[in-house]
């Protein structure tokens, strides 16, 4: 099979699999060009509720494929920066499913995502020292929002890989399941999280990745726009009724 980006949609949830299996899953250029407009399809699905971001069979994904990369026309780093940054924007939320290796460049497509579950013997790694490469500004801001400045630097002074118990502790991963119980986990929760309000995700996700960047003013203004946008649509009604009935909710927004 060729290396290539598998997507399915079902129940509200869209999984997006890298597979390039005869080798852990690595991305080829072709693989990082893909990303950006397959996302924007799926941003665009109305179906689709939330996303989860795994790898074919037993990895996630380690890494570029440095020798397809070689001979790419597009500077190779750059690719690998409009895939993670189309990652990060998805308007939805983002869950990254992982197994086996999840080093270099597949690292950081997973710490693009909002959410990360790993199964146990999982192996991370952040490794451009390896490569006499400078690790772009925007994958490095991210590393830091997640595990902090020492930590960070650990990962990228050394490359070492570290496992899924470090990763836990260092808040690389959200949570660590044990063997066979990962798909399962992700499904329920990606289920949860399909069946929440739209509006209130996308406002939080606004929020959140912001929060270090965005002045006060600008962040409440933000708010004040969801807020409105909130009352505007009657979800939170909506919500409230709901609770009181012992219902699901059925949220419209956005509404068309």
């Amino acid at each position: 099979m060729e290396p290539g980006l598998r997507t399915c949609v079902s129940d509200g949830t869209a999984t997006v699999t890298i597979s390039n299996t005869g080798k852990r899953n690595a991305m080829t250029a072709g693989m990082w060009r893909e990303l950006p407009p397959l996302l924007a399809r799926l941003a665009a699905d109305r179906a689709v509720r939330a996303l989860v971001l795994t790898g074919e069979g037993g990895t996630f994904c380690a890494g570029a494929d440095i020798g397809a990369l070689r001979d790419a026309v597009d500077e190779p780093q750059a690719l690998a920066v409009a895939a993670e940054e189309a990652l990060a924007a998805f308007p939805g939320p983002t869950l990254a499913a992982i197994r086996g290796y999840c080093v270099g460049g597949g690292c950081q497509l997973a710490a693009a995502c909002d959410l990360r579950f790993a199964e146990e013997g999982a192996l991370f790694g952040v490794t451009p020292a390896k490569l006499a490469v400078v690790y772009p500004v925007s994958a490095t801001r991210r590393l830091v929002r997640l595990v902090g400045p020492s930590a960070a630097k650990y990962l990228l002074f050394s490359g070492e890989l570290i496992d899924s118990a470090r990763a836990l502790r260092t808040g690389l991963v959200d949570e660590v399941l044990p063997e066979g119980e990962l798909d399962k986990r992700v499904a329920d929760f990606a289920a949860v999280l399909a069946s929440r309000s739209r509006l209130t995700q996308t406002a939080a996700k606004e929020l959140v990745d912001g929060a270090w960047d965005v002045p006060v003013a600008a962040a409440e203004e933000r708010a004040a726009y969801w807020a409105a946008q909130a009352r505007e649509s009657g979800d939170t009604v909506e919500g409230a009724a709901a609770f009181l009935e012992r219902r699901a909710p059925r949220f419209t927004w956005p509404a068309g």
